[in-house]
């Protein structure tokens, strides 16, 4: 591969890292785990740029990458490492007051996506990243009619696991 598409791959990714990020978030559970996965994703973008054509935004298509292997990944993985919660060592950290709403909120909707099947998943998390169907249904591989029926479906589970 030459300089200058390395270049441009390593600005890419550098400027959009955090998509990456958040599909590791949404995906694992732990900080190696996280690493892992985005170790992984960097590599399929990698090994998948060359054949970028550039038909859609950068950012389509790597939320396209990241998602398939985060989803990929997992499904294949037979072993689930079990990791202890936060919410179970919480007691043992000192920390000053501070109001936690916001962030227990997010826990609470963490905690609900990732009840949800990993099309699911990557359907909230695209939604939540204030993407339009149109972009939704490109990044995903489905229609845009099926993107939106299957986002009305997801917020109904959502409201329910939510609100037993």
């Amino acid at each position: 591969m030459n300089k200058e598409l390395e270049h441009r791959f390593v600005t890419e990714l550098e400027n959009n890292q955090n998509i990456v990020h958040k599909v590791c978030s949404l995906y694992t559970n732990d900080k190696d785990s996280h690493n892992d996965l985005f170790q992984e994703i960097t590599i399929q973008l990698w090994k998948a740029y060359p054949k970028f054509r550039g038909d859609s935004k950068f950012s389509t298509w790597m939320y396209r990458v990241a998602l398939n292997t985060a989803i990929t990944l997992y499904r294949k993985s037979k072993r689930r490492v079990k990791t202890q919660d936060y919410d179970s060592v919480v007691h043992k950290i000192k920390a000053d007051p501070y109001d936690d709403t916001e962030e227990r909120q997010l826990k609470l909707m963490y905690d609900a996506v990732r009840q949800l099947g990993d099309i699911d998943k990557a359907l909230v998390f695209l939604y939540l990243e204030d993407k339009n169907y149109t972009e939704i249904a490109e990044t995903l591989g489905i229609t845009e009619v099926n993107a939106r029926v299957k986002m009305n479906r997801v917020k109904n589970k959502l409201r329910t696991i939510l609100n037993p």
